[in-house]
């Protein structure tokens, strides 16, 4: 068990500030206990957390592991004009490059990045065409080396023929035989109609739902209107899709108003990435009519959960319907989403350590100000997963992070050059 002493704790919830000690039990449903007199208990591990900050972990409600080694590599083969071509020749290129070592790298890095900046759940959605069964295995057992729990699923298309679709339907089940995980798909755009039956009958097959991205890019909209003469939330919503409470439906910028009201009718949630989207000038996201299932998701641009609420609230002054509580509220709301659908790795136990030094009052009338203003993953001293320590004073415990960086380093050396063949 692990003791935190003098503590400010903050209901993630409620927003109550308490001045305690809490005992921390380990394993996947293990509990905290707050308690007053310290002298008897008999704790592995104790901190002291006077002057700091203990509340919640984070979550990512959607990330590209396949991404972490794209940082500083060299320019595509064409400068893309549009986002299709910034699929086709950066995303598309990277992900059709990438091995077993270099899935291990980029996981692990990632695991590691997330863990830095707070989180210890991380959805993911992955795509690696020339190796596609065996991939989510990797990532499984990277992340939990690291101590980060998961919520995996591969990228179905047929972007690269049916054998490679084929492939991702029976990685798919795979996995969902012995793991919680998702069905992943790429897009509308990238999936016919006989693998989008398919994937739906392993959705209800396994209990388990849609993760997708939807109408990122205008483009998207167009494809389903000229080969299926509806919409993208249409097309999803006759399969079914939106009838699980886990389906994501990742972006949904391009979306019309009869569209809102089916993601606001149905059990889907959204999530929003709108760093992404600022990169790859596709448009602002905006919540408008879609009800309260929305969170938000770095989509690979980075690890950290407390620049994309930032990115969220800022860029939603002129395009959103976003404020302090309702950019809170998409940040928590993927704690939502892992407890109402039952999923392991999100339980009380998961805790941060916030060394928050600000130069004003921080109370619970206030906090959001504080939340959106100062707390940054800067602030993140010690992280708790499970019950277990994973970060200790800014450091990774569970695995050498020297090592893995160096390992990175010299795959994704091996990634660029590849790319550029």
């Amino acid at each position: 068990m692990i003791l935190l002493k003098n503590a400010t704790y903050i209901n993630w919830k409620s927003l109550e500030f308490k001045n305690t000690n809490i005992l921390i039990e380990e394993g996947i449903s293990g509990k905290i206990k707050f308690i007053d007199k310290i002298d008897s208990i008999d704790a592995e591990q104790i901190i002291d957390c006077k002057g700091k900050i203990v509340t919640k972990s984070f979550a990512v409600g959607h990330h590209h592991v396949y991404s972490a080694l794209a940082r500083g590599m060299g320019a595509p083969k064409k400068n893309p004009e549009n986002f299709h071509e910034i699929l086709q020749y950066i995303w598309w290129t990277l992900d059709k490059a990438l091995d077993k070592n270099m899935i291990e790298a980029s996981a692990l890095t990632t695991a590691m990045a997330c863990a830095k900046a707070g989180s210890t759940f991380v959805i993911d959605h992955h795509a690696s065409p020339n190796l596609i069964l065996g991939s989510q295995e990797i990532i499984a057992k990277a992340f939990d080396r690291v101590g980060v729990s998961h919520l995996l699923c591969y990228e179905i298309t047929d972007r690269d023929g049916l054998d490679k679709a084929e492939e991702g339907l029976q990685e798919t089940e795979n996995y969902l035989k012995s793991n919680q995980g998702l069905v992943g798909l790429h897009a509308s755009f990238t999936v016919n109609d006989e693998i989008m039956r398919r994937a739906a009958d392993l959705m209800n097959k396994y209990n388990s739902g849609f993760h997708i991205h939807v109408a990122e890019d205008l483009y998207d909209q167009r494809h389903c209107h000229d080969n299926y003469n509806k919409r993208v939330v249409e097309r999803l919503n006759d399969f079914g899709v939106l009838n699980s409470s886990k389906t994501i439906l990742g972006h949904c910028l391009h979306i019309d108003e009869n569209e809102r009201k089916i993601i606001k009718n149905s059990e889907a949630f959204v999530v929003q990435n709108m760093e992404s989207n600022l990169n790859n000038k596709v448009g602002y996201f905006n919540a408008k009519d879609l009800g309260e299932n929305i969170m938000l998701g770095t989509d690979g641009m980075h690890s950290d959960m407390l620049q994309s609420v930032k990115a969220a609230f800022f860029v939603g002054q002129g395009f959103d319907t976003i404020d302090y509580p309702s950019s809170y509220e998409r940040f928590r709301k993927v704690h939502d989403y892992i407890s109402m659908n039952q999923f392991d790795g999100d339980g009380e136990n998961n805790l941060v350590i916030l060394d928050y030094d600000s130069p004003t009052k921080i109370n619970q009338d206030n906090f959001l100000g504080h939340f959106i203003f100062g707390i940054n993953s800067n602030h993140v001293n010690d992280v708790i997963s499970n019950g277990k320590l994973i970060v200790k004073d800014r450091k990774i415990q569970n695995v050498n992070e020297s090592e893995i960086l160096e390992f990175s380093k010299e795959q994704s050396l091996r990634l660029w050059k590849k790319m550029q063949q």
